[in-house]
């Protein structure tokens, strides 16, 4: 084969693979409004920007010098024309492009806005320099008008197209207050910076209504709770404990109180599926006098469950913590309402028209413990995997133990009252 032409296939091979989508992205900003001006701070990988065929020199190294010409445009292609910022819920329109830099990869200027901004306005990279464009990142600064640095600011991102998988991390340095962290996978929509508590609580009502109708788990757990109980004065204090159970561990991990292990979410998942196969089993054999004490047993359980799904959110709940966490509660509770409505009727009919009571309640028993021991043994296989080691106790951390604890004891205390009032 002529020299020629394996020159020109290994030159299409190499330009197709610059223009592939790369499979890890990771993007850095930064947020600042500061008098009528809004800065964005950002820093890409330029491999990330495809279609885009920057000049080269001897050996395939990055001609700087004319590469710099493109810079400004390939940046308000790919993100100046995506990102969507508002004020006060109102878009404020695209960004002018004020500078543009390369940097190598082992670059740490973005380790503060000051250090990013000094850099991004900097000379940059002699043009001399030897590296290829696959090792390159693009630093830029995007200014917004705006009216006042005051205001409440929301962004979407939209930075997903970048590469198959893009993690954001965003830092927002508001004009009168703390620098607030935030980090996303992909699109995360709209993501309002500093929300209200109106904005907060709602958006989280929504996460907590669709993580309870989305987790199988703590639906077969609920449906364990109804089988065998579904008249309305028996069932409230079994829900009640359950509810009450999973709303204090949330709001304890949200706080802190949980071991930061590896191994602790999976540990909270195993307990999770074993208390599946606890109720069924229960179920099966008869359900107990005192079914609302296992219920809030188990409850505590499954709080710490909802707490991983919120890991991640929660960032978004802004400086209304307590908020967010009372909403998603409510929305879990909208959602468990929802389950309860649907399920007794379908229940009554089952038993009445079916199949006898006791029969079904031992079938139906039966094949969610089933599903509960494999998922159990599953979880308990990945959980083998880790190391365990004795977590060191501080002394606050006792202490707000036990707060919970006593309160833990107070609303046991007020439930048997109940029950003893009632009768």
């Amino acid at each position: 084969m002529p020299t020629r032409a394996i020159l020109l296939i290994f030159g299409c091979q190499f330009i197709l693979a610059a223009h592939d989508i790369p499979n890890d992205v990771t993007v850095q900003a930064f947020l600042k409004p500061s008098g009528g001006r809004l800065r964005l701070l950002m820093r890409l990988p330029v491999a990330a920007l495809r279609d885009i065929n920057f000049p080269e020199r001897e050996g395939g190294y990055m001609d700087l010098a004319r590469s710099r010409g493109l810079l400004a445009d390939s940046a308000m292609q790919w993100v100046g024309q995506t990102v969507e910022i508002r004020e006060n819920g109102v878009e404020i329109g695209r960004p002018m492009v004020v500078a543009t830099q390369l940097s190598l990869i082992s670059d740490r200027s973005f380790g503060s806005f000051e250090g990013a901004l000094l850099h991004t306005m900097g000379s940059g990279l002699p043009s001399e320099t030897k590296v290829f464009w696959n090792q390159t990142m693009l630093d830029v600064l995007f200014e917004y008008p705006i009216r006042s640095d005051r205001a409440r600011f929301a962004i979407h991102p939209a930075l997903a197209r970048l590469g198959q998988r893009v993690v954001t991390s965003l830092r927002f340095l508001p004009a009168d207050g703390e620098e607030r962290a935030l980090e996303f996978e992909g699109d995360p929509g709209m993501v309002e910076l500093d929300p209200s508590w109106t904005q907060a609580a709602i958006q989280f009502v929504g996460l907590g209504f669709r993580h309870i109708l989305d987790g199988t788990d703590h639906l077969l757990f609920l449906l364990c709770l109804v089988i065998p109980i579904r008249r309305l004065w028996a069932l409230v204090p079994v829900v009640t404990a359950f509810t009450a159970a999973h709303s204090m561990t949330l709001i304890a991990s949200a706080y802190g109180l949980v071991p930061a292990r590896l191994w602790f979410p999976a540990a909270i998942e195993v307990l999770i599926a074993a208390s599946i196969v606890w109720m069924a089993l229960e179920n099966i054999a008869g359900a107990g006098r005192r079914r609302w004490m296992v219920a809030f047993g188990f409850g505590l359980v499954h709080g710490f469950g909802f707490s991983l799904a919120l890991r991640e959110t929660l960032q978004f709940a802004g400086t209304h913590l307590l908020t967010s966490l009372l909403a998603f509660n409510l929305g879990v509770e909208l959602g468990q309402l929802l389950v309860l409505a649907l399920t007794i009727p379908a229940l009554w009919a089952i038993f009445r028209f079916v199949v006898e009571e006791r029969m079904g309640t031992v079938i139906l028993s039966a094949l969610i413990a089933h599903t509960g021991w494999h998922w159990m043994t599953e979880r308990w296989d990945r959980f083998r995997q880790y190391r365990i080691a004795v977590p060191e106790i501080a002394a606050n951390s006792v202490a707000r133990a036990a707060e919970f604890l006593l309160l833990a004891v107070l609303l046991w205390g007020a439930v048997r009252f109940g029950k003893r009032w009632k009768t």
